[in-house]
């Protein structure tokens, strides 16, 4: 079958938050773009369809007491009215054009595109390329992982209508630590199997000692150091884990359902990376360099697939940094982004930015710490929410804000007041002297840094 050949501009492969918005912009500013898609229910990116957007929306359903089918319902209506914005977003455009289809590189310039639904294929040629195909849930080989049909991905749980009575989680990292807090709060039964022999080992023991505290208080059983050792669906409606505890022993746990949260993966096997000579890191990442450009001139790849922090604002900055360079700017390389934080919605969220305590230490700088509990704020325990703990870590020699951790409500939108102050090099007393809206949970910051 012959191929139809079509020219363009810029081809972007992906439609997630970096490689739309880089559509919009380049068609808005006079150049061709096409933007290929694999599947008609990703328009828009996965934080929109599968990641960011719905779990929120489930985790709020939850603290709201909403039952879980109509959450279920509602995430759904969401999910496809924001798919149907986005795509409308890029292919309203007069010079931008949405293709949807499964896309393949034949050479540094051209790329196969396998159209779903369509007898032809299209071969596009572009002056400029950009891989923003993001990445997949990873399932580690464990047996009988594969053959159940009760184990499920952060994707896959999320479009299961059912709320499962008893669910196991496979992984102790941040994506198994806010599906497990969602579930419960829905009134799932819920243990999550941490194969680290450390809760959160890379946070701070005080921090990750009060999320465990927390957690566990909310009927979450964590099992830390085991090795999983296969998997069996026992019925229709049941499935069985066995595996090792810390000490060796053998071990099991039979639930409706279990949810692989191991990390995830560059989602890149389709796209025949070799045919264009692009190169790959060892865990199949899009190599580049500060540019975000890959070794072909032409290419640069965008998000999550070029192995950065995998949060969809890392995805918008990486645009900005394309934007400038195509359109002339200062912010053209990674070499100039600042501090970036984090937040998990686990509840109380955690959110995270710059330094922690081991991490300053162990990189040599003299520190100040101070902590504050969650319950000595008075919007805390206005809003009845006082579990948590406040932490912030102080360069003594210069008076900057090394790094915060806040693990308190409103923590998400706390830690971006610490995030510019980070960034603008302010002394720590800004955020000590500043004045707050009272009662608000940012107003914690006069007693936080006062104890410095």
């Amino acid at each position: 079958m012959k191929a139809i050949k079509q020219h363009y501009q810029n081809l972007i492969i992906g439609f997630g938050k970096g490689g739309k918005t880089l559509a919009a912009y380049l068609a808005k500013h006079g150049q061709e773009v096409a933007l290929i898609e694999k599947s008609e229910k990703m328009y828009g990116g996965s934080c929109i369809n599968i990641a960011c957007i719905p779990t929120k929306a489930l985790i709020i359903s939850a603290e709201r007491k909403i039952p879980y089918n109509i959450a279920h319902q509602a995430k759904n209506d969401l999910t496809a009215f924001l798919r149907d914005k986005n795509f409308q977003n890029v292919e309203g455009l007069d010079l931008a054009s949405v293709i949807t289809g499964e896309a393949s590189f034949v050479s540094a310039n051209e790329v196969l595109v396998k159209q779903a639904g369509v007898d032809k294929d299209v071969l596009i040629s572009a002056e400029r390329i950009f891989i923003n195909t993001g990445t997949l849930p990873y399932k580690p080989p464990i047996k009988g992982i594969n053959s159940s049909e009760k184990v499920f991905t952060s994707t896959s749980l999320l479009e299961k209508s059912g709320l499962p009575e008893k669910l196991v989680v496979i992984g102790g990292g941040f994506i198994g630590l806010e599906f497990a807090d969602m579930y419960a709060k829905f009134g799932a039964k819920v243990t999550l199997l941490n194969i680290d022999n450390e809760f959160l080992p890379r946070e701070d023991k005080d921090i990750a000692d009060e999320i465990f505290k927390v957690l566990s208080a909310k009927g979450i059983r964590i099992i830390n150091g085991v090795n999983i050792d296969n998997v069996e669906d026992l019925s229709s409606d049941l499935v069985k884990v066995s595996y090792k505890n810390e000490d060796g022993k053998l071990d099991y746990l039979e639930a409706n359902a279990i949810l692989v949260a191991t990390g995830r993966k560059p989602n890149i096997e389709s796209l025949n990376v070799g045919k264009a000579g692009i190169n790959l890191n060892k865990r199949g990442y899009v190599i580049v360099d500060e540019f975000l450009k890959t070794n072909k001139p032409n290419i640069w790849a965008i998000g999550d697939i070029n192995g950065g922090p995998q949060f969809t604002y890392i995805s918008l900055d990486d645009f900005r940094i394309i934007r400038d360079q195509l359109f002339g700017g200062d912010y053209t390389s990674v070499s100039v982004r600042k501090q970036v934080a984090f937040s998990v919605f686990i509840s109380p969220p955690l959110a995270h930015v710059g330094l922690r305590e081991k991490e300053a230490i162990d990189k040599g700088y003299e520190i100040k710490v101070a902590k504050l509990p969650a319950s000595a704020i008075p919007r805390a325990r206005i809003l009845t929410e006082t579990n948590g703990l406040l932490k912030t870590i102080v360069d003594t020699k210069t008076n900057k804000i090394l790094g915060c951790t806040l693990f308190c409500v409103d923590s998400s939108e706390m830690i971006n007041t610490v995030q510019v102050a980070m960034n603008a090099g302010l002394d720590y007393r800004t955020l000590r002297d500043a004045i707050y809206t009272h009662p608000s949970m940012t107003e914690a910051f006069n007693d936080l840094y006062n104890l410095i």
